[in-house]
């Protein structure tokens, strides 16, 4: 009689079926269809981490789109033209005003006329037309004070004493060892140590040089005391 095995109540033999080879190996259990397996839980800390990571390549982007926009603006900005400050022109200094005598009457002291070649500019008004004209007064070598009209003769311009002797050289081709009154229009120059012909007979100031017609207008001058008056024009 063959050997018979051993019945385990708990676990019931399978059925034999002819034709169908016996599968030792118990079946697997299946879980029902409804239901589906849990998703895999990350860790808080891996989640931590891959934030981080985020938010640090986010401000490296940043970082370097900012860096990138400077670079390109330092380039295309051109560099600030410097103005050199323009050199100021220096305004004109006004002349002072001249407050010069008018006479008749006095217009110097004789200190301001003590020494040879000693002049003093002032006005003389003619007492009928009232016509004013610029003159000078001039002490000449050995005492003798001396007037003259600065209007030129029969013209408009303005006559100059000039003591500079280089400048008569220099501007008027003329060597001259004592001062002389200049006509810078017509470049005549008047020596007030001699004579010419005026139209009443000689008066001071001859012509040494140029093409005037005659020596400036005479004006008589006077002392009174320590006083230098102007008396009048010829």
């Amino acid at each position: 009689m063959p050997d018979e095995k051993k019945l385990d109540r708990f676990k019931p033999q399978q059925p034999t079926i002819p034709g169908v080879p016996a599968d030792k190996t118990p079946p697997k259990a299946v879980p029902p269809e409804h239901l589906s397996p849990e998703p895999a839980k990350v860790p808080p800390r891996s989640r931590f981490l891959w934030v981080g990571l985020g938010a640090g390549a986010l401000i490296v982007i940043v970082v370097g789109i900012a860096w990138w926009a400077h670079s390109s603006s330092a380039k295309q900005a051109p560099p600030p033209v410097v103005e050199a400050p323009a050199d100021p022109t220096p305004e004109p200094v006004a002349k002072p005003v001249e407050r010069l005598p008018i006479g008749p009457g006095e217009i110097a002291t004789t200190e301001e006329l003590s020494k040879p070649w000693a002049a003093k500019r002032f006005i003389f008004r003619d007492p009928v037309t009232s016509q004013q004209t610029l003159a000078i007064a001039v002490r000449l070598p050995g005492g003798t004070l001396w007037g003259v009209s600065l209007r030129e003769p029969y013209g408009t311009c303005e006559l100059e004493y000039v003591t500079d002797l280089e400048k008569l050289r220099a501007q008027y081709q003329f060597r001259a060892d004592h001062p002389m009154i200049v006509d810078p229009c017509t470049h005549t120059v008047y020596d007030l140590l001699r004579y010419g012909a005026g139209p009443n007979g000689l008066v001071r100031g001859e012509i040494a040089a140029g093409t005037a017609v005659r020596p400036p207008i005479g004006i008589e001058i006077s002392t009174r005391g320590n006083h230098v008056v102007a008396v009048q024009m010829e």
